[in-house]
């Protein structure tokens, strides 16, 4: 089954859901106030989206770049391959939606410019910042001391990264020796790519056995082998693991960590172009949306309030170098 048609599976199984569970309520509408559909788990999946919006300051929007000002929009660039809450597609199956488009509009919105949001491969988003033919990349990207050479960053979420297992599998991950001999699938070139890998060395060293590392290059593409045995866990992004276990019901958390690992509490940012001025204005947007409530009612929206910030930070300390 190909990731596009299974996503859409996936969309319509959530749908039909609600129904039933309408349906066993007794009645009445299982939508908010012009949301539209929704999700058992309270998620709007359709195109329809409603966002949460707010009203430009001019002040902060005075000053984004000049180019930008010229032309209006903010190009903003994110996965193609991400799972929901964060940056997925609707049921539609080609209107891009999720916490990350959010955050996206609601700075937009601030800085007075329209958002033009664009997909590609994960790498290739990198590059699209590097080349200038996008101005943010926000799509759950954690903020390392590696990638702060070339970039800056402006917090706006906690990065939180969970082991998904197969439900009642007995599996309990709770610290770096728990994932020795096991079969874990990870996405190629995350954090959380580096942290199983550097588990798995320190786990060889202490005389465990090493962790078999399996790659899926779109988040929803592990969704059928963690079902069939064929993986132990899927170790990602708590929100979207989080999302498939309310949704499909047959599968756990069984441990979560944060993204940068034991040093330090990592955090997801928008990123830009080092030193080309847009990060300031993204800053004082965020923190603007922080203080009006709007950013809260984002991740109200998305089930995700736990992994809020009480200030978004420039270039904060980032996952450290792994050599």
């Amino acid at each position: 089954m190909s990731t596009a048609r299974f996503r859409k599976t996936i969309l319509a199984s959530a749908l039909t859901t609600v129904a039933l569970l309408a349906a066993a309520c007794g009645g009445g509408d299982v939508e908010d106030e012009g949301a539209g559909p929704t999700s058992a788990a309270g998620y709007n999946l359709t195109a329809d989206q409603n966002r949460v919006t707010t009203d430009e300051v001019e002040s902060i929007a005075a000053k984004v770049p000049q180019q930008i000002r010229d032309r209006g929009t903010l190009i903003v660039t994110g996965s193609a391959g991400s799972a929901p809450p964060l940056r997925f597609y609707a049921d539609d199956d080609k209107t891009l939606i999720g916490t990350e488009t959010d955050f996206a509009y609601l700075i937009g919105d601030v800085l007075g410019l329209k958002v033009d949001l664009q997909a590609a491969d994960w790498a290739q988003n990198f590059v699209r910042i590097d080349s200038g033919e996008a101005d943010a990349f926000i799509s759950n990207v954690t903020v390392t001391e590696e990638r702060k050479e070339k970039y800056d960053f402006s917090t706006y979420r906690l990065d939180t990264v969970a082991f998904e297992t197969k439900k009642d599998s007995g599996i309990q991950i709770k610290e770096p020796k728990d994932v020795a001999g096991l079969k874990v699938a990870v996405s190629s070139g995350t954090n959380q790519e580096a942290l199983l890998v550097k588990w798995s060395e320190q786990n060889v060293a202490a005389g465990l056995e090493p962790t078999d590392i399996t790659y899926y290059q779109n988040t929803t593409d592990y969704y059928l082998p963690l079902a069939s045995g064929r993986i132990d866990a899927y170790f990602g992004p708590n929100p979207s693991s989080s999302f498939h276990v309310a949704q499909a019901g047959e599968t756990e958390i069984a441990g979560t960590f944060s993204g940068a690992g034991d040093a330090l509490q990592g955090e997801i940012a928008v990123l830009t172009k080092k030193d080309n001025g847009l990060i300031t204005a993204v800053n004082e947007a965020i923190n603007h949306v922080i203080e009006n409530g709007t950013y809260a009612q984002v991740l109200d929206r998305w089930n995700i309030a736990n992994e809020a910030v009480n200030t978004s930070v420039v270039n904060p300390p980032g996952l450290p170098k792994t050599s």
